[in-house]
């Protein structure tokens, strides 16, 4: 059995219209300032910082986005007899789901964006439904249970990955034969930090990625091609 451990950023999902925050032509680049509504200081310290994030998030394209090549193949890779996958994201979309990965073989590194949690009493709600009461005029919606400040499920700015999630990502990370970074920087730590892990243990390291990553050094094999067409082509060759 061929364990093969994926460590996801944005670049897998821009196929499917979600853009990369972070790039050259990314949100936090082209309008700094957006970065406050996923700061969770100024998100809970500002009704206004809230409306605008409640806004983003009802005209964003994370709910409407569909899984594209690249996370059709992870799925299909998991499918095939042999092979145990396990999916290490950045990304809060949940496609690799989407696409057919289990979602207990998927770690989110960063939570997700298709649920929401209220920082009160700790519910859990799906996403979907927060939006509905947006869409009909709530502009701040807040907790059925409590009446306290709804989030998006994902790790904010400024605050701590769930050192639960992060343990299991570095166990994964640590057992894997071969392991791929795809579509990320490498510049986000802890998460970038998992590379290293897995070259440390022996697994077999392919970074692709469209700009060159801190990681390059300690890899097997870079590629530079769209992740649309090389990820299929790298794992159909596993």
């Amino acid at each position: 059995m061929t364990r093969v451990a994926l460590l996801t950023g944005a670049g897998i999902s821009t196929d499917s219209g979600i853009a990369d925050y972070r790039g050259p032509d990314g949100l936090w680049r082209r309008d700094p300032g957006a970065r406050k509504l996923v700061t969770y200081a100024y998100y809970m310290a500002d009704p206004e910082i809230r409306r605008r994030a409640w806004r983003m998030r009802l005209d964003g394209p994370v709910l409407r986005a569909r899984p594209n090549a690249a996370h059709l193949a992870v799925a299909a890779l998991d499918r095939t007899p042999g092979f145990a996958v396990r999916v290490l994201t950045q990304n809060v979309d949940g496609l690799h789901q989407l696409a057919g990965v289990p979602g207990r073989k998927v770690v989110e590194l960063h939570g997700s964006a298709r649920a929401v949690v209220c920082t009160g009493c700790g519910a859990r709600s799906p996403m979907a439904a927060a939006l509905e009461r947006v869409a009909a005029g709530e502009d701040d919606p807040g907790c059925g249970a409590c009446g306290g400040i709804l989030k998006s499920a994902t790790v904010m700015f400024g605050e701590r990955l769930d050192p639960v999630v992060l343990d299991e990502a570095v166990a994964v990370a640590a057992a894997c034969d071969v392991f791929l970074a795809v579509g990320s920087s490498l510049r986000v730590q802890p998460a970038a930090s998992l590379v290293r892990v897995a070259a440390e243990h022996g697994a077999r390291l392919v970074v692709v990625n469209a700009e060159p990553t801190p990681y390059d050094a300690l890899a097997d094999e870079v590629v530079r091609e769209p992740i649309g067409t090389a990820l299929p082509a790298l794992l159909g060759r596993l």
